[in-house]
């Protein structure tokens, strides 16, 4: 069990790394491509190569799986699991797409880290969990963040920020609807049906409110790849087979580191600058993101 916890958080740091880089990859592709259509394409990438790998290895579990009521049972979660998690997963990156054709990378970042934050506050509201003092100061903290990340002179949110801040909150939907499916159904099988679900959503919703173009897909044909088999595809599915084996407290940390390496990224790849107040948010959110998971280590201590 040990060397399955350490496989799966070296899997979610690795993850993390994939995510925070993609956003440079995802800023660039805005330049060519509208955000639905480039969302659709990069599912739909991910899509082929999760579900052709999800065949090819799980072929015997598949067919041992319907000749028994529990493995129905199971095959069944795995298809529902995959579509709600589609689902969350094409409104997130679409609105976080958006947001990338008027924001810079590192900050998207650290803005999408706030579904961290937004996790205890659902899980409080819905599910009824209760939540020690450090969690509501975290929250707090997190929301000052990004008023000093996302505010400009006038009380006013960037048109960018706002839509990744949305998208943050379906990203907390993501994750939660990962964490109940995981258990249930078959974490390669769902990663599978939620990419193809994805791309089906995103492709009718291009279709209705994009120009879908050969010329666009080719211009834009490295972010769409990147984005697509590694940061989909590798990425996704990894937070899938990880969570089923990583403590949730650690897992939700190493995720989040996600939001350095799009900063670094963005300096480094597309020379990005943030202001000094813009920085001090940053700080403050990644102080927030760490806090909020101190009441998991007490409790498991």
């Amino acid at each position: 069990m040990k060397n399955k916890k350490l496989l799966g958080n070296g899997l979610l740091l690795l993850t993390a790394m994939i995510w925070g880089t993609a956003f440079v990859f995802q800023r660039v592709g805005t330049e060519n491509i509208g955000p639905i259509t480039f969302t659709a394409a990069r599912m739909t990438l991910a899509a082929v190569v999760i579900g052709a790998v999800a065949i090819l290895t799980q072929r015997k579990e598949m067919a041992s799986e319907k000749a028994t009521e529990a493995g129905k049972n199971r095959s069944r979660n795995t298809v529902i699991g995959g579509i709600c998690c589609g689902t969350f997963l094409t409104i997130a990156t679409i609105l976080q797409q958006k947001g990338l054709v008027y924001t810079t990378a590192g900050k998207a970042g650290f803005i999408t880290a706030m579904y961290i934050l937004m996790v205890p506050v659902i899980s409080f509201v819905f599910l009824k969990k209760r939540y020690t003092w450090t969690v509501w100061l975290a929250v707090v903290l997190g929301v000052t963040g990004m008023y000093f990340l996302c505010i400009n002179e006038g009380f006013s949110l960037a048109y960018g920020d706002t839509f990744v801040a949305v998208s943050a909150l379906f990203f907390s939907l993501h994750i939660l609807c990962c964490d109940h499916f995981v258990q249930l159904g078959n974490p390669l099988s769902i990663s599978a049906i939620q990419f193809a679900a994805s791309a089906v959503i995103s492709f009718v919703a291009a279709f209705i409110m994009e120009e879908p173009g050969i010329d666009q897909l080719v211009s834009a044909m490295v972010p769409i790849v990147y984005c697509g088999i590694v940061s989909g595809g590798i990425g996704y599915t990894f937070q899938m087979v990880a969570q089923k084996y990583t403590d949730p407290a650690i897992a939700s940390i190493l995720m989040s580191m996600e939001s350095v390496f799009a900063l670094i990224a963005g300096v480094i790849l597309l020379d990005e600058k943030m202001s000094a107040r813009e920085l001090s948010g940053c700080v403050i959110m990644f102080a927030a993101i760490i806090l909020v998971q101190i009441p998991s280590f007490k409790r498991k201590k």
